[in-house]
């Protein structure tokens, strides 16, 4: 590693820790004005406090994370350029890649840490610190809070929790469960002690089964009268696997707590097996999955942008590198909120809608951060929205208005190719 890498790396992570910090701090600080006369009433240990707040932060923490990187590569640059570094630097043969590649690599290790917070800690964690915080700070009674209620109603089945569960939906205890054959022709109510999800099947433990028979009268009514197992023998188990029942974890906390507290895996394993979800609740909760996926990739953009407002900040004034950091950062934020509407109205894909932000304010970031590569960056750029607008308008066309495909795509191709033509003819002129 040179001499010259480790440098900038150390002067940008020392700004980093104490931003992330303060932003960490100012969210614990202000959780703690309405909630400390609870956790004190509740006799929370050191331990849980911590455990609490690392499970109350961790949905922010995604947006948390760029805002520090901002400040930090703001100051940083901003520093370099006020002492002449970045002049002395370039002088010595030193390019801008050189110079950024250090503050990028911090921002790619936080946004790592970002992508395990949405995934590995998050799902878990942060459900239990909102359902703790819901039963006044107290463990047990938090376990009882926003029992699931779960309806399947592709196995026609539903289930009643009226006791213990835990946040990832995976264990619970006193359950009632309801099976009704597709026919409507019988019908079992399954109650048990505990209901354990073990190797990709329900295990119940003190389970019992009524077995109710369909009776039809001359009038067309339904009645039900109880009769016996088929299995006697099978009942008798105190604890025994119920392959019938297909409801997943994810499945029941899904509909339960809604897909906030979801990793993006459960939810796209939710979609695969869940065909029959209506269009408006598909495209939102694809919108959902790859937005969480893609959410890491602020912490790069958002520093991408910051490289070139904090050297001008060094150079020019220090306001206008700051505000113009800022402009961009709520800028990036208000795109990723407009496109999260379009896409959950209909009115732009899911997917599409998802990658828009941090594709265009990347071929920003870079354009405005290497200069030599701006005629090709604003050709790439051109490319990408030319390419959204098609498939934008192709999706329109067939999913609202329920044109022929064919049709819905040599339309679609009209605008793109006539806004190609005239920046290739604007471009041919300036050449």
């Amino acid at each position: 590693m040179k001499i010259i890498w480790r440098y900038i790396f150390r002067e940008f992570l020392v700004p980093l820790c104490y931003c992330l910090v303060g932003f960490v701090g100012i969210y614990v600080l202000f959780e703690l004005f309405g909630s400390f006369s609870r956790m004190t009433a509740a006799n929370l240990s050191a331990g849980e406090v911590a455990e609490y707040f690392a499970g109350y932060l961790s949905p922010f923490f995604h947006y948390l994370a760029p805002a520090a990187l901002m400040l930090a590569t703001i100051y940083t640059m901003w520093n370099f350029s006020r002492h002449s570094e970045i002049t002395a630097m370039r002088a010595s043969g030193i390019g801008p890649a050189t110079i950024a590649r250090p503050i990028l690599f911090g921002a790619l290790l936080l946004a790592a840490f970002v992508a395990w917070v949405n995934e590995g800690y998050m799902p878990d964690h942060a459900l239990w610190a909102k359902r703790l915080r819901t039963a006044r700070f107290k463990a047990e009674e938090a376990m009882r809070v926003g029992a699931p209620n779960f309806k399947d109603t592709r196995h026609n089945q539903s289930w009643v929790v009226a006791g213990d569960h835990d946040a990832s939906c995976a264990h619970f205890t006193d359950v009632r469960i309801t099976v009704v054959n597709p026919d409507g022709t019988g019908e079992r109510v399954i109650t048990a002690e505990k209901a354990d999800y073990l190797d990709g099947e329900w295990w119940l433990t003190g389970a019992r089964t009524i077995h109710y028979a369909t009776d039809k009268s001359a009038e067309g009514e339904k009645s039900f009268m109880s009769v016996a197992s088929p299995t006697p023998e099978l009942e008798k188990l105190d604890f025994r696997v119920f392959p019938e029942l297909k409801a997943r974890p994810a499945q029941i906390q899904m509909q339960s707590d809604g897909a906030q507290y979801i990793s993006s895996r459960a939810k796209l394993r939710f979609l695969r097996r869940n065909p029959d979800l209506t269009d408006d609740m598909r495209d939102s909760l694809m919108y959902d999955t790859w937005a969480q996926i893609l959410s890491p990739l602020a912490c790069l953009v958002i520093t991408l942008l910051s490289i070139p407002a904090g050297i001008s900040s060094g150079r020019q004034a220090v306001f206008s590198g700051v505000v113009g950091a800022l402009v961009m950062f709520f800028a990036y934020y208000g795109l990723v909120i407009g496109c999260m509407v379009l896409a959950k109205t209909g009115l732009m894909p899911p997917v599409p809608a998802a990658f828009v932000p941090p594709v265009a304010f990347s071929v920003l970031g870079v354009y405005r951060c290497m200069r030599p590569l701006r005629p090709t960056l604003f050709l790439t750029g051109l490319y990408f929205a030319l390419v959204a607008v098609y498939v934008g308008i192709a999706w329109l066309l067939v999913r609202k208005l329920g044109m022929d495909a064919a049709m819905a795509h040599v339309l679609a191709a009209t605008l793109p190719v006539a806004g190609a033509a005239v920046a290739s003819f604007r471009l041919g002129r300036g050449l």
